[in-house]
């Protein structure tokens, strides 16, 4: 089993990400984990942010010489902007009067970020949260909230696809599939597992070039009247085995796991498997994927379609997996929506600060790693086995059985 949680906020010295279950063996270097989170940062219409903020990586523990070693994985991702927050978020106390004060910069705006956030913006976690925690303004829970935690999982992602690739051969990749209105085509191409270099050089993770440069005018567009677009993303997995997860209890279901999965990442309200919403406006007799003979399928079968994404009953049928994720469009609109002042009780616009326009690009990639998670954690509950080496024998044994469809021949039992 593959366990790992998250700690940090988006202001705070650091992101950190404990992974548990990792096995020994794994092929993994501190640039490997620098270059995944370089792809997080691409993507047209995102905001400064991205330009001056470097992810600085350290594995802590869990590592040596470039191969994991079954112990706890431990990677810390440092904020390079923490000498401006230093006293905003520190652990300890601050005297009142050191909040009123710049960062040394002589900048007013330095004193901004100091100002309690008492005007909770829509579409944020900001008022909710307040009130769960009884907090007198949003600060504590903006900072987790913050779709910067995303850092985190994209490096505890790829650690799960090496995982994956390593003992199973089993490759992802993540596109766009929408911008606003903007949509590829439906019977479009999709983007294999070689295709990973060329999507990171597409503007907006788009696999067809002609939707790309539409998809961009809308970004364009969209700046011009000061709003903020949404999208939906697409995670493929390729080689993925027969039987990953379970029809037996429900949160042993695959498609219930990558739902959930998906549904995590901020600004996440929408997922489907396969063709989904698509398929609930078919009949039943065109709705499926019928089952024919093959000498190269598991069992000897073969599949004429896959708009089941590739699983059935809560477990992976040997089709490549297939997950569609709907990005909102990003709350924090330039042009403020109305809110209410919770220290004043009087009507206002929310606070404004820099964001992006369109984040759907950098949620592609952040989709990946959440599939990526997810089907590791099953991968390592169905294979078992504390190193790469004995996680490959129960694997070819596995799949040895699924060849034929049988353990035995149905004679020799009793």
């Amino acid at each position: 089993m593959l366990r790992w949680l998250t700690a940090g906020e988006s202001h705070g010295p650091s992101l950190i990400v404990v992974l548990d279950g990792v096995p020994a063996g794994i092929a993994l270097t501190t640039e490997d984990l620098r270059e995944t989170l370089a792809r997080r940062r691409l993507g047209y219409g995102r905001g400064t942010r991205q330009k001056f903020e470097k992810d600085v990586v350290r594995v802590v523990a869990g590592l040596r010489h470039g191969r994991t070693l079954g112990s706890p994985l431990a990677v810390e991702i440092a904020n390079s902007e923490w000498p401006k927050w230093e006293k905003v978020m520190s652990a300890d106390p601050v005297a009142r009067e050191d909040l009123l004060v710049d960062a040394g910069t002589g900048d007013e705006r330095e004193i901004a970020r100091n100002r309690p956030l008492t005007r909770p913006r829509p579409g944020h976690a900001d008022l909710a949260g307040m009130l769960k925690y009884g907090l007198d303004e949003a600060r504590p829970v903006l900072e987790r909230a913050s779709a910067r935690e995303t850092a985190a999982r994209v490096v505890a992602g790829r650690v799960a696809a090496a995982i994956l690739e390593q003992t199973a051969g089993i490759r992802l990749v993540s596109h766009t599939l929408a911008v606003g209105p903007v949509r590829v085509p439906d019977g479009a191409p999709l983007p294999g597992p070689d295709d990973g270099s060329r999507l990171d050089e597409d503007p907006l993770r788009c696999f067809d070039p002609g939707t790309s440069a539409a998809m961009v005018a809308e970004v364009d567009a969209c700046q011009k009247d000061g709003d903020t677009l949404g999208g939906v993303v697409e995670v493929l997995a390729y080689g993925v085995p027969v039987g990953l997860g379970s029809h037996t209890q429900w949160d042993r279901r695959l498609d219930g796991r990558l739902a959930q999965a998906i549904m995590s990442i901020q600004a996440m309200k929408g997922v489907e498997i396969g063709d989904g919403f698509a398929s609930a406006a078919r009949r039943g007799s065109v709705a499926h994927d019928e089952i024919v003979p093959s000498t190269g399928g598991p069992a000897g079968t073969a599949r004429v379609s896959n708009r089941a994404g590739g699983l059935e009953g809560g477990m992976s049928n040997g089709e490549v997996v297939r997950v569609r994720g709907a990005l909102k469009p990003i709350s924090t609109v330039p042009r403020a929506l109305r809110t209410v002042d919770l220290a004043t009780g009087e009507a206002g616009t929310a606070n404004h600060q820099r964001s992006d326009v369109c984040a759907v690009a950098p949620a592609a990639v952040i989709a990946e790693a959440m599939v990526a998670l997810t089907l590791a954690d099953l991968l390592l509950e169905k294979s078992g086995g504390d190193s790469v080496t004995e996680i490959d024998a129960h694997l070819a044994a596995t799949l040895a059985l699924q060849r034929t469809g049988r353990e035995d021949a149905a004679g020799d039992r009793p």
